[in-house]
């Protein structure tokens, strides 16, 4: 009796121990719980605040470039806020005669316009898509709607590195041809509107990410 009474109180002892063990481990896996949501909840404020940071920053852009394009006409351009980016969407009747990818007068000093604007923008990036409307075409310079499109959007670029200075490593150019149309083909307005040259103006995404995957 005496050895199983010894046995019993050994045991548990050894239990008494385990539970303070798991006490402990509890304790500490509590507190380090604790510190990552403290961690998560620092994550996501610096997170929230730079995105409000950049949409304050393209907010401010969009308005100055509405500004300095407020002479033109509602049908030859406008400047909106899609998807955390500044759009510049300028219509064929402004840039270009039918079927042609030479820069007209009065858009060349739209754009040089909108290039004095981002040269106190540092940190955004331009993308400049061409499009057209659905109508079939085939001429000597040009294959096909695609070809248009990517030859008219080379050429703003052109203008705006070399005629006007924009920094080459911050643009790039793109053809849509007719397959991103805003409007529908089947009437003279709609392909109208979807002739056009989208200069995208996009923030920088360096310091977001940083935040993302530290």
């Amino acid at each position: 009796m005496k050895a199983e009474k010894a046995s019993l109180l050994n045991k548990n002892a050894s239990l008494s121990d385990e539970n303070a063990s798991v006490a402990n481990d509890l304790k500490s896996l509590s507190s380090q719980s604790k510190m990552t949501i403290a961690d998560q909840a620092k994550r996501l404020k610096n997170l929230q605040d730079i995105i409000q940071s950049q949409k304050d920053v393209m907010l401010k852009l969009k308005n100055t470039i509405s500004a300095a394009l407020m002479n033109y006409k509602a049908d030859e351009l406008s400047v909106y806020i899609k998807d955390g980016n500044v759009y510049v969407s300028l219509q064929e009747k402004l840039l270009f005669k039918s079927g042609s990818d030479v820069v007209d007068p009065k858009g060349k000093e739209a754009l040089k316009s909108l290039v004095q604007v981002l040269g106190s923008a540092p940190d955004i990036t331009v993308v400049i898509e061409g499009h057209t409307d659905n109508v079939p075409i085939k001429t000597k310079l040009f294959k096909d709607n695609w070809d248009l499109s990517t030859s008219r959007a080379s050429s703003i670029l052109r203008i705006m590195t070399t005629d006007y200075g924009f920094d080459p490593n911050r643009i790039t150019a793109s053809g849509k041809g007719q397959f991103h149309p805003v409007q529908t083909n089947d009437t003279a307005e709609g392909r109208a509107s979807n002739r056009r040259t989208e200069i995208i103006l996009s923030p920088d995404l360096k310091e977001l990410y940083k935040q993302l995957y530290q």
